[in-house]
């Protein structure tokens, strides 16, 4: 058998991300979700269910990651666990089919979405265990960033289609182009917009067969359930350590509250205007495409200024960007923007909104890419595959807290203004958190 190539490796590894994305971009955040409000009605119950079933699913994430990280750096066997990992991505991105209007059985359907993103992350964490196998260590942040923003194109890619040619309007039936949806699917009974499940799981399974044709799994280390247990003995280790490297324990702890707010504006962006403003999934779909855009654009600049100003001064800014939208996104509603009333039909709330939406593509975009930049910075020397699984630990560990506070507050006010506006808490502690952080990390041990 000819050897494949590391530059097929490479690329390989690259499609996951090119086909993962749109359950990102089609299901969590532009298209699904609005739909979910569609069905359900009322923007702040459907806020709360969807704030809780993702809640659901980042516990059972937050459980597993660190046992499946320690598997995928000691246990071996990467692929078949990706495999595993992949069919539930599957499954639940299929099941959204059964979203039907006037007839949704919102516990089975939220049961396929929190599978299909269960399956997502825990494949990521597997996936992402493979990027030091892929070249020399002064290749693997550029390996990363290209993957990032192949993956990105993707979702774009995958988001335009669905636009184009199957997401009708509820009133008018028709895509953001005046078609009816493809493959005579019927727009009364919203096939169009319910076919965003299936397309996401063909696309996922189209796009993986370069990743499972040209990657293979390299020699592990250890084997065996002992070699697992040695992992987490060494990740308590570490965690119980993190006390002596206080500029490092300050990131981490930064980067979680963050990471947990952006997390939730990409949550909760879709079905938020959808519920607030009375978008249309069309509508949300547009302000998609505007975020994803600006954030390919400004996480290149954004690398620019990491290089200029360092990561800790571009995290700070990003954030303060990103606490200002927060605040704008609670106060703008189609009868007022920031407390003041508007005229009704004003075209002011939707102007602003996609003005957030570009600002939240675009800071987060290079808050991300100097996240990882500034965790090199705070890893110390020869410690550098731990502590960068210790800062996938803390992006894991808390992916439920967002998305609770948020089903926590929208209930208990019955306003999905009022819900989102733990965001605005999150981000500011991570500013505060950060103010600990040494640029250059704790030094030497």
């Amino acid at each position: 058998m000819t050897a494949i190539s590391k530059r097929r490796r490479i690329w390989g590894w690259f499609f996951f991300d090119w086909a993962s994305q749109p359950y990102n971009t089609l299901l969590i955040t532009f298209i699904f979700a609005p739909y979910m409000n569609e069905l359900i009605g009322d923007g702040a119950r459907a806020q709360s269910v969807w704030a809780f079933g993702i809640a659901a699913g980042g516990v059972i994430i937050a459980l597993g990651a660190p046992v499946l990280g320690a598997m995928a750096d000691h246990s071996g066997a990467r692929l078949r666990w990706i495999w595993g990992f992949s069919a539930m991505y599957v499954v639940g991105a299929f099941g959204i089919w059964w979203a039907v209007p006037g007839d949704v059985n919102l516990v089975l359907i939220l049961g396929f979405f929190v599978i299909g993103m269960i399956g997502m992350e825990f494949a990521t964490i597997f996936t992402n265990s493979m990027l030091p196998d892929l070249g020399r260590p002064d290749e693997i942040g550029r390996i990363s960033g290209n993957g990032w923003a192949f993956g990105y194109l993707g979702g774009l890619v995958a988001l335009v289609i669905m636009l184009l040619f199957f997401a009708e309007g509820a009133e008018t039936g028709r895509t953001l182009i005046g078609l009816e949806p493809a493959l005579g699917l019927d727009a009364e009974a919203r096939e169009g917009t319910r076919f965003v499940g299936p397309l996401t799981g063909l696309w996922y399974t189209l796009f993986m067969t370069p990743f499972f044709l040209w990657v293979r799994d390299p020699r592990p280390k250890r084997q065996g359930a002992g070699a697992v247990r040695r992992a987490l003995a060494e990740v308590l280790s570490t965690i119980r350590a993190l006390p002596q490297t206080p500029s490092m324990f300050s990131y981490l702890g930064a980067s979680m509250f963050y990471r947990d707010a952006l997390n939730g504006m990409y949550f909760f962006g879709g079905i938020y205007a959808s519920g607030v403003l009375g978008w249309s999934v069309v509508d949300v779909g547009v302000f998609g495409i505007l975020a994803l855009i600006s954030g390919a654009v400004f996480a290149a600049l954004g690398g620019h200024a990491d290089d200029r100003f360092g990561p800790k001064a571009v995290i700070m800014g990003a954030i303060l960007v990103l606490l200002c939208v927060a605040i704008s996104i609670a106060t703008i509603s189609r009868g007022s923007v920031y407390g003041i009333a508007v005229q009704p039909g004003s075209a002011l709330p939707d102007i602003l909104f996609y003005g957030c939406g570009i600002l939240i593509g675009a800071a987060g975009g290079v808050l991300q890419s100097a996240s990882r930049s500034m965790m090199v910075r705070q890893a110390r020397q020869g410690q550098m595959a731990q502590s960068f699984g210790l800062y996938g630990l803390a992006g894991k560990a808390t992916a439920f807290i967002a998305p609770s506070l948020i089903g926590v507050a929208t209930t208990l006010s019955g306003s999905q203004q009022i819900g989102v506006s733990p965001l605005i808490g999150l981000f500011a502690l991570g500013f505060l958190l950060l103010l600990w952080v040494k640029p250059q990390g704790d030094g030497p041990a």
